[in-house]
Protein backbone atom coordinates (compact mmCIF):
# COMPACT_ATOMS: atom_id res chain seq x y z
CA UNK A 1 0.00 0.00 0.00
CA UNK A 2 1.04 3.64 -0.76
CA UNK A 3 1.71 6.44 1.32
CA UNK A 4 -0.98 8.94 2.30
CA UNK A 5 -1.67 11.95 -0.21
CA UNK A 6 0.94 14.32 0.66
CA UNK A 7 -1.09 17.93 -0.19
CA UNK A 8 -1.36 21.10 1.03
CA UNK A 9 -1.42 24.53 -0.46
CA UNK A 10 0.18 28.39 -0.65
CA UNK A 11 -0.11 29.96 3.12
CA UNK A 12 0.54 33.38 4.03
CA UNK A 13 3.72 33.63 6.05
CA UNK A 14 3.14 36.55 7.75
CA UNK A 15 1.52 35.23 11.23
CA UNK A 16 4.61 32.98 11.09
CA UNK A 17 5.08 29.53 10.64
CA UNK A 18 3.09 27.75 13.35
CA UNK A 19 0.39 29.69 12.19
CA UNK A 20 0.48 28.08 9.11
CA UNK A 21 1.17 24.53 10.62
CA UNK A 22 -2.42 25.25 12.39
CA UNK A 23 -3.74 26.35 9.04
CA UNK A 24 -2.76 23.30 6.83
CA UNK A 25 -3.84 21.17 9.67
CA UNK A 26 -7.43 22.66 9.91
CA UNK A 27 -7.51 22.49 6.20
CA UNK A 28 -6.40 18.70 6.46
CA UNK A 29 -3.04 19.32 4.68
CA UNK A 30 0.62 17.77 5.30
CA UNK A 31 2.41 20.03 3.82
CA UNK A 32 2.24 23.58 2.45
CA UNK A 33 4.18 26.35 1.11
CA UNK A 34 4.59 29.72 1.43
CA UNK A 35 6.72 32.95 0.23
CA UNK A 36 10.48 33.92 1.92
CA UNK A 37 9.64 37.62 1.53
CA UNK A 38 7.06 40.14 0.10
CA UNK A 39 6.67 37.81 -2.73
CA UNK A 40 5.96 41.49 -5.08
CA UNK A 41 9.21 43.03 -3.07
CA UNK A 42 12.22 42.66 -0.93
CA UNK A 43 11.06 42.86 2.38
CA UNK A 44 11.34 39.72 4.85
CA UNK A 45 9.83 39.38 7.98
CA UNK A 46 12.14 38.92 11.40
CA UNK A 47 11.98 35.00 12.23
CA UNK A 48 11.43 34.57 15.68
CA UNK A 49 12.78 31.50 17.10
CA UNK A 50 10.36 30.66 19.54
CA UNK A 51 8.24 30.62 16.74
CA UNK A 52 10.23 28.06 14.82
CA UNK A 53 10.56 26.24 18.26
CA UNK A 54 6.68 25.60 18.50
CA UNK A 55 6.27 25.36 14.56
CA UNK A 56 8.84 22.09 14.61
CA UNK A 57 7.16 20.53 17.51
CA UNK A 58 3.82 20.63 16.41
CA UNK A 59 4.82 19.87 12.59
CA UNK A 60 6.11 16.49 14.26
CA UNK A 61 3.28 15.46 16.52
CA UNK A 62 0.72 16.41 13.13
CA UNK A 63 2.65 14.76 10.14
CA UNK A 64 3.77 18.54 8.20
CA UNK A 65 6.54 17.74 6.70
CA UNK A 66 8.51 18.24 2.94
CA UNK A 67 7.27 21.86 2.97
CA UNK A 68 7.97 23.45 -0.23
CA UNK A 69 8.92 27.27 0.47
CA UNK A 70 8.52 30.08 -2.55
CA UNK A 71 11.12 32.79 -3.78
CA UNK A 72 9.17 36.05 -4.79
CA UNK A 73 8.32 36.49 -7.98
CA UNK A 74 10.35 39.30 -8.95
CA UNK A 75 13.84 37.35 -8.55
CA UNK A 76 15.30 36.96 -12.14
CA UNK A 77 18.92 35.69 -11.97
CA UNK A 78 18.88 36.29 -15.92
CA UNK A 79 17.49 39.40 -16.36
CA UNK A 80 19.71 41.90 -18.93
CA UNK A 81 19.79 44.12 -15.93
CA UNK A 82 23.09 43.83 -13.58
CA UNK A 83 21.12 45.28 -10.54
CA UNK A 84 17.73 42.71 -10.80
CA UNK A 85 20.72 39.97 -11.55
CA UNK A 86 22.44 41.62 -7.89
CA UNK A 87 18.84 41.52 -5.96
CA UNK A 88 18.26 38.34 -7.31
CA UNK A 89 21.78 36.94 -5.94
CA UNK A 90 21.64 38.56 -2.92
CA UNK A 91 17.68 37.36 -2.28
CA UNK A 92 18.12 34.04 -2.54
CA UNK A 93 21.18 33.51 -0.71
CA UNK A 94 19.56 35.19 2.15
CA UNK A 95 16.31 32.94 1.47
CA UNK A 96 18.67 29.86 1.76
CA UNK A 97 20.34 30.99 5.28
CA UNK A 98 16.44 31.91 6.79
CA UNK A 99 15.40 27.94 5.37
CA UNK A 100 18.03 26.63 7.36
CA UNK A 101 15.23 27.56 10.47
CA UNK A 102 13.23 24.52 9.34
CA UNK A 103 15.95 22.39 7.98
CA UNK A 104 15.63 19.32 5.53
CA UNK A 105 13.08 21.36 3.17
CA UNK A 106 12.71 23.05 0.09
CA UNK A 107 12.71 26.30 -1.93
CA UNK A 108 10.99 26.76 -5.11
CA UNK A 109 12.17 29.33 -7.49
CA UNK A 110 10.70 30.23 -11.14
CA UNK A 111 14.57 30.19 -12.99
CA UNK A 112 13.55 33.82 -14.61
CA UNK A 113 12.85 35.93 -18.13
CA UNK A 114 16.30 36.46 -20.00
CA UNK A 115 15.01 39.72 -21.38
CA UNK A 116 16.06 39.45 -24.75
CA UNK A 117 19.67 38.32 -24.48
CA UNK A 118 18.94 34.48 -25.55
CA UNK A 119 18.38 31.45 -23.99
CA UNK A 120 21.65 30.48 -23.96
CA UNK A 121 22.34 33.78 -21.72
CA UNK A 122 19.55 32.70 -19.38
CA UNK A 123 21.24 29.67 -18.59
CA UNK A 124 24.45 30.50 -18.08
CA UNK A 125 23.29 33.32 -15.40
CA UNK A 126 21.04 30.92 -13.41
CA UNK A 127 23.69 28.33 -13.75
CA UNK A 128 25.59 31.27 -11.98
CA UNK A 129 23.65 32.10 -9.77
CA UNK A 130 22.96 28.81 -8.19
CA UNK A 131 26.85 27.86 -8.79
CA UNK A 132 27.53 30.92 -6.39
CA UNK A 133 24.33 30.73 -3.65
CA UNK A 134 24.34 26.96 -2.77
CA UNK A 135 26.69 25.80 -0.07
CA UNK A 136 27.70 22.43 0.68
CA UNK A 137 26.11 22.93 4.43
CA UNK A 138 23.22 23.49 3.80
CA UNK A 139 19.90 21.20 4.13
CA UNK A 140 17.83 22.67 1.96
CA UNK A 141 16.90 21.55 -1.50
CA UNK A 142 16.40 24.18 -4.44
CA UNK A 143 13.65 23.82 -6.80
CA UNK A 144 13.78 24.75 -9.95
CA UNK A 145 10.13 25.35 -11.52
CA UNK A 146 9.15 24.10 -15.00
CA UNK A 147 7.51 27.44 -16.49
CA UNK A 148 4.61 28.18 -19.06
CA UNK A 149 7.42 29.54 -21.42
CA UNK A 150 5.86 33.21 -21.59
CA UNK A 151 7.30 35.65 -23.37
CA UNK A 152 11.26 34.96 -22.82
CA UNK A 153 10.68 33.01 -19.94
CA UNK A 154 13.45 30.27 -19.42
CA UNK A 155 12.22 26.51 -18.89
CA UNK A 156 9.49 26.17 -20.72
CA UNK A 157 11.28 23.19 -22.12
CA UNK A 158 12.24 20.15 -20.17
CA UNK A 159 15.38 20.60 -22.01
CA UNK A 160 16.31 24.10 -20.49
CA UNK A 161 16.04 22.49 -16.68
CA UNK A 162 17.87 20.10 -17.14
CA UNK A 163 20.84 21.96 -19.25
CA UNK A 164 20.73 24.45 -16.18
CA UNK A 165 20.89 21.31 -14.01
CA UNK A 166 24.02 19.36 -16.06
CA UNK A 167 25.97 23.16 -15.76
CA UNK A 168 25.58 23.81 -11.26
CA UNK A 169 28.45 21.65 -9.26
CA UNK A 170 26.46 21.02 -6.29
CA UNK A 171 23.49 18.95 -8.22
CA UNK A 172 23.11 16.59 -5.25
CA UNK A 173 21.68 20.12 -3.60
CA UNK A 174 18.97 20.82 -6.69
CA UNK A 175 15.81 19.48 -7.61
CA UNK A 176 12.85 20.02 -10.30
CA UNK A 177 9.06 20.97 -9.18
CA UNK A 178 6.96 20.35 -12.56
CA UNK A 179 3.96 23.06 -12.19
CA UNK A 180 0.50 21.27 -13.89
CA UNK A 181 -0.81 24.55 -15.15
CA UNK A 182 2.75 25.52 -16.88
CA UNK A 183 4.00 22.70 -18.73
CA UNK A 184 0.09 22.34 -20.18
CA UNK A 185 0.62 26.01 -21.44
CA UNK A 186 3.91 25.05 -22.59
CA UNK A 187 2.58 22.10 -25.21
CA UNK A 188 2.98 19.00 -22.31
CA UNK A 189 0.06 16.60 -23.04
CA UNK A 190 -1.08 15.66 -19.19
CA UNK A 191 -4.70 14.95 -20.29
CA UNK A 192 -4.08 12.75 -23.48
CA UNK A 193 -0.90 11.37 -22.63
CA UNK A 194 0.05 11.88 -19.13
CA UNK A 195 2.75 8.57 -19.34
CA UNK A 196 4.57 10.15 -22.81
CA UNK A 197 5.02 13.86 -20.78
CA UNK A 198 6.21 11.60 -17.85
CA UNK A 199 8.48 9.58 -19.53
CA UNK A 200 9.87 12.74 -21.82
CA UNK A 201 10.32 14.28 -17.96
CA UNK A 202 12.81 11.54 -17.59
CA UNK A 203 14.42 10.53 -20.43
CA UNK A 204 15.27 14.52 -20.37
CA UNK A 205 15.87 15.22 -16.56
CA UNK A 206 15.37 12.36 -14.67
CA UNK A 207 12.70 11.53 -12.42
CA UNK A 208 15.24 11.66 -9.64
CA UNK A 209 15.55 15.20 -9.60
CA UNK A 210 11.69 15.73 -9.71
CA UNK A 211 10.63 16.61 -6.02
CA UNK A 212 7.39 18.23 -5.71
CA UNK A 213 4.46 19.00 -8.13
CA UNK A 214 2.54 22.35 -8.17
CA UNK A 215 -0.98 21.07 -8.70
CA UNK A 216 -2.98 23.61 -10.90
CA UNK A 217 -5.90 23.34 -13.34
CA UNK A 218 -5.32 25.75 -16.24
CA UNK A 219 -7.36 28.72 -17.88
CA UNK A 220 -6.04 28.36 -20.85
CA UNK A 221 -5.65 25.68 -23.70
CA UNK A 222 -2.59 23.57 -23.75
CA UNK A 223 0.26 25.31 -25.89
CA UNK A 224 -1.62 28.97 -25.05
CA UNK A 225 2.32 29.85 -22.96
CA UNK A 226 0.28 31.81 -20.92
CA UNK A 227 0.39 30.64 -17.05
CA UNK A 228 -3.30 31.43 -15.41
CA UNK A 229 -4.19 29.34 -12.35
CA UNK A 230 -8.06 28.13 -12.19
CA UNK A 231 -9.26 26.15 -9.15
CA UNK A 232 -9.05 22.41 -9.80
CA UNK A 233 -11.74 20.86 -12.26
CA UNK A 234 -13.25 24.05 -13.57
CA UNK A 235 -10.51 24.33 -16.36
CA UNK A 236 -8.95 23.27 -19.64
CA UNK A 237 -7.34 20.32 -17.78
CA UNK A 238 -10.14 19.13 -15.83
CA UNK A 239 -10.38 17.43 -12.31
CA UNK A 240 -10.18 13.85 -13.84
CA UNK A 241 -6.43 13.96 -15.52
CA UNK A 242 -5.47 15.60 -12.40
CA UNK A 243 -6.53 12.59 -10.49
CA UNK A 244 -4.54 10.59 -13.03
CA UNK A 245 -1.66 12.85 -11.74
CA UNK A 246 -1.44 12.47 -8.22
CA UNK A 247 -2.19 8.74 -8.90
CA UNK A 248 0.68 7.89 -11.55
CA UNK A 249 3.07 5.68 -9.91
CA UNK A 250 5.79 7.81 -10.57
CA UNK A 251 4.52 10.86 -9.14
CA UNK A 252 1.99 9.63 -5.94
CA UNK A 253 4.26 9.84 -3.36
CA UNK A 254 5.53 13.46 -4.10
CA UNK A 255 4.50 16.67 -2.30
CA UNK A 256 1.34 18.22 -3.75
CA UNK A 257 0.96 22.04 -3.81
CA UNK A 258 -2.15 23.77 -4.80
CA UNK A 259 -1.98 27.37 -6.16
CA UNK A 260 -5.28 27.83 -7.21
CA UNK A 261 -7.22 31.06 -6.72
CA UNK A 262 -8.65 30.23 -3.55
CA UNK A 263 -9.73 31.01 0.05
CA UNK A 264 -9.59 28.77 2.84
CA UNK A 265 -13.01 27.30 2.55
CA UNK A 266 -11.71 26.39 -1.20
CA UNK A 267 -8.37 24.83 -0.75
CA UNK A 268 -9.95 22.32 1.69
CA UNK A 269 -12.73 21.29 -0.42
CA UNK A 270 -10.42 21.06 -3.49
CA UNK A 271 -7.52 18.76 -0.78
CA UNK A 272 -10.59 16.73 0.13
CA UNK A 273 -11.95 16.08 -3.82
CA UNK A 274 -7.87 14.71 -4.02
CA UNK A 275 -8.28 12.63 -0.70
CA UNK A 276 -10.84 10.97 -2.32
CA UNK A 277 -9.85 10.34 -5.68
CA UNK A 278 -6.53 9.30 -4.33
CA UNK A 279 -5.78 5.01 -4.91
CA UNK A 280 -3.83 4.30 -2.25
CA UNK A 281 -3.41 0.52 -3.75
Amino acid sequence: MRNKLKIGCHLSASDGYLAMGKEAVAMNADTFAFFTRNPRGGAAKEIKQADVDAFLAFAAENGISQLVAHSPYTLNPCSSNEHTRQFALDTMKDDLLRMEYTPGNMYNFHPGSHTGQGVEVGIEEIAFLLNTVITEEQTTTVLLETMAGKGSEVGGRFEEIAEIIARVEKKEKLGVCLDTCHIWDAGYDIVGNLDGVVNEFDKVIGLGKLRAIHLNDSKNPIGARKDRHETIGNGYIGFEALSRVINHPALCDLPFILETPNDFDGYKREIEMLRAAYNKK
